[in-house]
């Protein structure tokens, strides 16, 4: 029986500071206005384009929320080549098949408190004990413990050769003990460790940050953050554009030309929309009418007029961000041959508003459809509005669009929570037997090179299924103001500001 755990992380939506020297950085004049006093930088004025969605629990949706505005860390990061670098932990090593020691630096949390062996191993141990788990933990089983004056022992109950690698997650970022009060709440507000310290939550309108002056990576140039949450794309725009703001995130691609050239940073992520299509019930339950639905969509459609060419036409569930993908992809496995739809192939498609490009996505995909013979319902609705019964599998078809490598940094990690048969995050419903065998196999290997040939041989299966569709790989658009620069533009969408951004 296929697991309805749902780590309700808003995975399709969105890294630490320290890797604002590993990515690129949005540029400007080195002029900063000075209306932080005493020489500090000034504030920057940023929009996130979603909304606290969970009061700020580091476990699910809002841990890149946390992330990107500097505010929390984890024991590692990621490299701009996908590979695990430090972050609070200085170095680690492996200790046998199932044991992992981390090295702390020496840090400190916002409420003044040390980063110790023993606050780190609580730390993690709350997260395992979270319900629901963080993505990051799906299918992990694992144990902290002090192991010295700067060692985390973590022990994991199968053997996890990608341990350092999951640690990155924004979800694992590291509190101190006040963040842990009664019940489940966790309140990362002055708890955590980074750049900047939460001081003020205004619902799911505004927050305010400080700089966080004992930051052990240095402080940060800008005196504070004020964020504003704003859903509108157009409004973020246009807030940019009358200079309301220094940093806009997630520009829609229709509102591109209206920006200034200069305003404009285009990166490529490791974020694909795709087209998921129930394989466990209803009108795709068929393989041959999966089959059928692959062969009327035309990917080029959707990076050249949808995304005005800032995209690529999907290829697989990784895009051209994941540099090493496309010299390692192989043809799909086991495809069905396609049927012809009949006048009862009802297809009730489903995708969210929070990215504005998505709507017109799934308008091109129900034409799409329809031209090939299906009947086609569309539903759009604001993302968490529509999460639990795409979960539970109450729609044929859904337009998502998902950062691959987010949760855990992994490329075999994405590939279990949404394609094998007791995946947190199965939208598509997928339970296939040479699917779970072979993300199985790719799970269990340590070599780095090995394990993405791995990866990209279940990559061949799950496409071969057709209960996914690649449409396009995104490039996001970040607005920033020219007075700015040190914005981190970074492909796994976890860090925005850094030590290093001011204006």
């Amino acid at each position: 029986m296929r697991s309805h755990r749902r780590p309700r992380l808003l995975a399709p939506f969105l890294l630490v500071p320290l890797m604002a020297g590993c990515f690129a950085s949005g540029g400007g004049d080195d002029s900063a206005s000075g209306d932080g006093g005493d020489g500090d930088g000034a504030r920057l004025r940023v929009a996130l384009a979603f909304p606290p969605a969970e009061n700020l629990s580091p476990y699910g949706a809002d841990a890149t929320l946390l992330s990107r505005l500097g505010v929390t860390e984890g024991l590692t990061s990621l490299d701009a080549n996908g590979s695990a670098a430090p972050a609070l932990a200085e170095s680690w090593r492996r200790d046998g098949d199932r044991t992992w020691e981390f090295t702390l630096r020496d840090a400190t949390f916002q409420d003044g408190g040390e980063v110790t062996p023993a606050a780190v191993a609580a730390s993690l141990t709350h997260a395992t004990d979270a319900e629901p788990a963080p993505a990051a933990l799906a299918g992990v089983t694992l144990s902290a413990e002090a192991g010295g004056d700067r060692v985390v022992r973590i022990t994991t109950a199968e053997p996890d050769p990608v341990l350092p690698l999951r640690l990155s997650s924004p979800s694992l970022a590291i509190l101190s003990k006040g963040a842990y009060g009664k019940g489940s709440r966790v309140d990362p507000v002055g708890h955590a460790t980074g750049p900047f310290e939460l001081t003020k939550v205004n619902g799911a309108t505004s927050a305010s940050l400080d700089r966080f002056d004992d930051y052990w990576g240095g402080r940060a140039q800008a005196s504070g953050i004020d964020a504003r949450f704003i859903a509108d794309g157009t409004a973020r725009a246009n807030a940019l554009r009358t200079g309301e703001l220094d940093i806009a995130e997630a520009v829609p691609v229709a509102q591109a030309a209206s920006l200034d050239e200069k305003t404009r940073r285009d990166t490529a992520t490791t974020r694909t929309t795709s087209l998921l299509l129930n394989a466990s019930s209803g009108t795709f339950e068929d393989a041959g009418l999966r089959a059928a639905a692959r062969d009327a969509l035309d990917a080029s459609v959707f990076a050249k007029d949808v995304y005005e060419g800032y995209g690529d036409p999907g290829a697989g569930v990784y895009g051209p961000a994941v540099t090493w993908a496309e010299g390692k992809r192989t043809a799909p496995v086991g495809r069905a041959s396609a049927k012809k739809p009949g006048h009862v192939d009802t297809v009730n498609l489903a995708t969210y508003d929070n990215r504005p490009e998505l709507p017109e996505v799934a308008q091109v995909v129900k034409q799409q459809l329809e031209k090939a013979g299906f009947t086609v319902k569309l539903t759009v609705r604001e993302y968490s509005r529509l999460e639990g019964d795409a979960l539970d599998g109450k729609f044929d078809a859904f337009v998502l669009a998902r950062n691959t490598l987010l949760d855990t940094g992994d490329p075999v990690a994405v590939l279990a929570s949404d394609y094998t048969c007791d995946g947190g995050f199965n939208i598509a419903q997928l339970c296939d037997k040479g699917v779970d065998r072979a993300v199985a196999d790719a799970e269990k290997i340590a070599d780095t090179a090995k394990r993405q040939d791995a990866a990209m041989a279940a990559e061949a299966r799950i496409l071969g299924s057709d209960a996914v569709v690649p449409l396009v790989h995104q490039r996001i658009i970040t607005g920033v103001a020219g007075s700015v620069q040190g914005v981190v533009l970074d492909p796994y969408e976890r860090a925005l500001v850094g030590t290093g951004t001011r204006r």
